[in-house]
Parts: structure tokens; C-alpha cells; sequence
């Protein structure tokens, strides 16, 4: 099963692989940084949240789907608004600078999540 997944994310085109490995990951996955910051522990449970659904997801279908942009977008939008609600708050400057990465991070990676969904809501259902 792990090999079949390691091969779908290799099937994949070479700049989302390096978007995924090196920028949405990492950014988000950094959420756990700032658990004592003010609703840190929410925001780290979205940010990181929508990857383990992820997870699930890769183990059921064996491999990337269009479908593993579901989670993002029912996830991430209410955490995006979140985010701008903090950074409109009193926040501490490394908390805010993590949170203003997050939200470009996210809203690109939203904009490519909510083709993908449409995508595989109209019938694209193709493993990587």
C-alpha cells in the first residue's frame, strides 16, 4: 500500500509535488508551533486536521485523488476566516507574520482545492 501511494505522488507533476512537500505541508504542519498563541490550538487542529483527512484518504484509495481536496476546502475556508479575524486582533509579530504566510499558502492552495473538488464531484474520481 505504501508503495502504490509513493508512486501515485510520483505520478503527479513535478512542481505539485514540490508545492505539496515543500510549501503546504511544512507551512501548515507549523501551525503546531504556535499552540500557545491565542486559538492557537484551533488553528493548528485545522491546519493540520485537513492533512490527516488527507491521510485517510490516501490509505482508502491507495493513492492522490482529486478528492483529497474536500477536506481543504471544507476545512480550510472557516480556518482562513479565523486567520483574518486574528490578524485584525493584538497578536504577537512572529504569530502574525506565520499567520499571514498561512493565508497566502492557503488561499492558493484553496483556489487549486475547489477545482479539484468540482472536478471530482462532476465524475473525476482518477488516482494519480
Amino acid at each position: 500500500m505504501i508503495s502504490e501511494i509513493w508512486h501515485s505522488y510520483r505520478r503527479l507533476p513535478l512542481w505539485v509535488q514540490a508545492w505539496v512537500s515543500v510549501i503546504l505541508v511544512p507551512v501548515n504542519a507549523a501551525s503546531l508551533a504556535f499552540l500557545s498563541e491565542p486559538w492557537g490550538l484551533w488553528l493548528a487542529a485545522m491546519a493540520v486536521g485537513a492533512m490527516l483527512c488527507n491521510g485517510v484518504i490516501m490509505l482508502a484509495e491507495r493513492g492522490f485523488s482529486k478528492l483529497m481536496a474536500l477536506p481543504h476546502v471544507l476545512i480550510w475556508t472557516p480556518m482562513l476566516g479565523l486567520v483574518l479575524w486574528l490578524l485584525s486582533q493584538d497578536i504577537a509579530p512572529a504569530y502574525r507574520i506565520y499567520l499571514l504566510i498561512l493565508l497566502a499558502v492557503d488561499v492558493v492552495s484553496l483556489v487549486f482545492d475547489v477545482i479539484d473538488t468540482r472536478k471530482w464531484l462532476s465524475g473525476d474520481r482518477k488516482i494519480a
